[in-house]
């Protein structure tokens, strides 16, 4: 097969981001709706930012956040806890030849997006972006 010649580097290609989308929205659907039978995930809101595949789509890492960020670590152990079942709720609803195996991890974006906050409200940096 042909290397996709529009590709600029080693990114995700085009099937993997179209399987993590599919993956995250029926993810977070499950969360809300409460369809694991464990009470204290249920009582929990999560937010799922982002789920990765593997180049093989044999493994899928969801990038998650408890809402109001209280209980990080708590969240992705009960999520590491009932990965089982949710794969088996993604597989039910998604067509996928093959319901990839889930690992979670904490979503740090929003750290970073209040990083760069920071630093852009420096005034050495507000006086570069002027020149």
């Amino acid at each position: 097969m042909a290397k996709n010649k529009f590709s600029d580097g080693p990114g995700p290609s085009q099937r993997q981001l179209r399987v993590g989308e599919l993956i995250r929205r029926t993810l977070s659907e499950v969360l809300q709706r409460g369809d694991i039978h464990d009470p204290d995930l249920n009582r929990l809101s999560v937010s799922v930012g982002e789920v990765r595949t593997s180049p093989d789509l044999k493994i899928a890492t969801a990038y998650v956040m408890p809402l109001g960020g209280q209980g990080q670590d708590q969240v992705v152990e009960l999520l590491a806890r009932n990965k089982n079942e949710l794969r088996r709720a993604i597989g039910k609803v998604t067509n996928l030849k093959y319901t990839p195996d889930l690992r979670f991890r904490l979503d740090e974006t929003f750290d970073q997006m209040d990083e760069t906050r920071r630093l852009f409200d420096q005034d050495t940096v507000r006086r570069d972006l002027e020149e």
